[in-house]
């Protein structure tokens, strides 16, 4: 793990993965590594009630039942889909279902509109051809291809984003579960073994990119992730991966709870705010999403420890907001600073923690203007 930048679930959790595998005495579909009950257990984190000799954190936070339904989808003979707007943790659920289900999460195709009917079947080792001819073994499969060989998971994630072409080519493979190689006269048909599955992700804001035809939407189970509205819950989300960068760098830094408070408040604020806007003029061009709020404590944490003095400060923590959050000029600029003066502005003659956040605002916005 140390030479890797960021591990995939399966290798930062094996031995968590290794201690169920090694107690899961329930039946287990195809050839799960775990069965669905120490799947969810997994993904949520265990109880008293559970029996275990040892602890699994939590590590997904949301309703127990979009897991379970997930679990559930995966067990059958359908794709899982889930939709969600940005920073809701749909890739990480995937990951985590992956890597729980089969231990690989890596069987990974990510769609952009650059992606083709090859990054989802196979394309061909063009040196190999040539010295060769066409063979299986101058074929380069898709992680598609590989999950239905291996009876795995695959994962495609932007499924929305990928053209029509694509789409299409993957409901024959959700279908027929099996891939023909018109390319070659013997061993042309790679049909998927018991177990292979799909789990896609999709934004709902990419909602007339390119929508889901009827036909690929009746091959998929869909399970909506919303967003986080619950503060509780979203503290706990930005407090899990806020403990894991720290561990990531190394740094002993601690993030005081009150900012931890003014940070959730600040994106509550601003999402109201965004809520009763009339135009879009008068939104933040940011989603303003749970994964938004992690990446403005990082950013805020990083500059404390290597250009402050390693103390997490609610004028950084505001300069980091104004940087990640501006991003059209003078439109967001002035969101931000309406908000500033209408609504830190009253906190701060009361609270010197939010005097701070609004004197580290302001000399953001004048820096960025």
């Amino acid at each position: 793990m140390s030479e890797m930048l960021r591990a995939p679930a399966e290798v930062k959790y094996a031995e968590e993965l290794d201690f169920l595998e090694s107690v899961d005495t329930d039946p287990k579909p195809f050839s799960w590594r775990l069965s669905p009950r120490m799947v969810r257990l997994f993904v949520l984190g265990s109880e008293r009630a559970d029996g275990l000799d040892r602890e699994i954190p939590q590590k997904w936070f949301g309703d127990r039942t979009f897991v379970e339904r997930s679990i559930v989808t995966l067990a059958s003979d359908r794709g899982l889909l889930l939709i969600g707007d940005p920073g809701t943790g749909k890739s990480w659920l995937a990951e985590l279902l992956a890597a729980a289900v089969c231990r690989n999460s890596t069987l990974v195709v990510q769609g952009t509109a650059g992606t083709t009917e090859d990054h989802i079947k196979y394309s061909w080792n063009v040196s190999m051809v040539i010295a060769r001819g066409q063979s299986r073994e101058s074929m380069i499969p898709s992680p598609i291809m590989t999950a239905m060989e291996q009876g795995t998971v695959g994962r495609f994630e932007e499924l929305t984003r990928s053209t029509s072409d694509v789409q299409d080519a993957l409901i024959s493979i959700l279908s027929e579960k099996y891939v023909s190689i018109p390319e070659l006269d013997h061993d042309n048909i790679v049909f998927a073994k018991p177990g292979f599955s799909i789990i896609a992700t999709a934004n709902s804001r990419d909602r007339g990119v390119n929508d889901l035809s009827s036909a690929l939407k009746r091959r998929f189970n869909f399970v909506r992730i919303p967003v986080v509205t619950n503060k509780r819950s979203e503290a706990e989300i930005v407090r899990f991966r806020t403990e894991e960068l720290l561990r990531r760098h190394q740094i002993t830094l601690d993030v005081p709870p009150t900012l931890l408070d003014i940070l959730l408040q600040s994106f509550a604020d601003l999402r109201a705010a965004a809520t009763s806007a009339t135009s879009d003029d008068e939104k933040l061009e940011s989603a303003l999403s749970t994964a938004e709020q992690i990446g403005v404590l990082e950013d805020a944490i990083l500059h404390s420890q290597f250009f402050g003095d390693r103390t997490l400060r609610a004028a950084t923590l505001a300069g980091s907001l104004v940087g990640s959050l501006a991003r059209r000029s003078p439109e967001d600029l002035a969101i931000l600073n309406k908000y500033l003066h209408g609504v830190v502005e009253p906190r701060a003659k009361q609270d010197d923690g939010w005097e701070g956040f609004l004197d580290g605002g302001r000399q953001a916005i004048a820096a960025l203007s």
